[in-house]
């Protein structure tokens, strides 16, 4: 087999976001809408996740075919017992160059030092409004503000640098709070990443009138804190990025919905369960479990994987863009990560 591996469109594996459980303590409406899932909502049993090891042995080989950048994701990820173990696990793998973690912030203050010294070298944490009122109807009022922010200070405090802050804008909701939230993160130096709404999965409700457009995000923003268009830091990173005028730091617009970026996209995502999928938007996944159980080799589930990306022809925004009405059924987000 050739490396590295190349899709259809000669897009190459390079990222693999790894969601380590479908649950989460939050229910965001853009993700988990508490009407769908509510407290007898069944998740997935513990047997029908991938193990710690069963997970480090496919990260092995996928990092082996071409990935370097390790993201783990939910669901929340830090309500897996022990996440911090397998990140020990994972951060022994040669050849990975940087190893994140996607979380809302709830536990960090009991886990983000002990993700610290186990290897992890970055955090994003979502934070979709610094007022109260709006944050606790965002997520279901699972949390306050305040919550969120004691885990970021953890983080901090346990020696991560280059903290994100991920923020879903929505029209009516949120969208009025931007700049609040931008001068939030340069007076503390986090790395503010605004993103449009997105028709993840078929539960949030999605419309084309709740999305705010990257081009207005960056307009409202710059009319505080005047912005200066940079280049992207490689070919498939998923952000605008933009640096403020005045030098105090810079922000990131993902804008999946209104400028596309498939053409680059260089992302794998692995299920709780074990399914591997090519594209945020797909409708069905590859079975890495079933052959793991049943003793498959190294060498066969590489070209199991290999296989699958060869084929690779996704690339959903870019058709939505182009049948704005057409739709289909899609893996929910809670399921395989942001």
């Amino acid at each position: 087999m050739t490396f590295p591996l190349l899709d259809t469109f000669k897009r190459p594996l390079r990222d693999l976001r790894i969601s380590v459980t479908d649950r989460c303590n939050f229910r965001c409406g853009y993700c988990m809408p508490e009407e769908i899932f509510h407290e007898r909502y069944k998740f997935l049993p513990k047997e029908r996740l991938l193990t710690f090891e069963e997970i480090e042995r496919v990260t092995r080989l996928i990092v082996a075919s071409g990935a370097v950048k390790l993201r783990l994701t939910g669901g929340e990820p830090l309500m897996r017992q022990e996440v911090e173990t397998l990140v020990g696990m994972l951060a022994q793998i040669e050849g990975v160059d940087d190893f994140a973690m996607t979380t809302n912030g709830y536990f960090l203050p009991q886990k983000a030092q002990l993700l610290k010294v186990n290897g992890l070298h970055r955090l994003t944490v979502s934070l979709d409004s610094l007022d109260d009122e709006t944050f606790q109807r965002m997520n279901g009022r699972k949390s306050s503000v305040e919550k969120v922010l004691k885990g970021l200070e953890a983080a901090e405090h346990a020696g991560f640098e280059h903290i994100k802050i991920n923020c879903v804008v929505q029209r009516g909701v949120n969208d009025t709070q931007l700049v609040g939230l931008a001068r939030f993160c340069r007076d503390r130096g986090y790395h503010l990443r605004l993103i449009e709404f997105m028709d993840v999965g078929n539960m949030n409700g999605w419309r084309m009138e709740h999305v705010v457009p990257a081009s207005e995000i960056v307009d409202r923003i710059g009319s505080m804190f005047p912005l200066m268009p940079i280049e992207r830091d490689y070919d498939s990173e998923t952000a605008l990025r933009f640096t403020y005028a005045d030098g105090a730091g810079s922000l990131g617009v993902i804008a999946s919905v209104t400028k596309p970026f498939c053409g680059a996209c260089s992302r794998l995502r692995m299920s709780p369960e074990g399914q591997l999928f090519t594209c945020l938007f797909a409708t069905r996944g590859t079975d890495l479990r079933t052959p793991l159980r049943e003793g498959a080799t190294d060498a066969e589930l590489s070209a199991l994987i290999g296989t699958m990306w060869h084929k690779r022809k996704d690339r959903y925004s870019e058709q939505r863009s182009s049948h704005p009405h057409e739709s289909h059924d899609k893996v929910e987000m809670y399921y395989i990560g942001g």
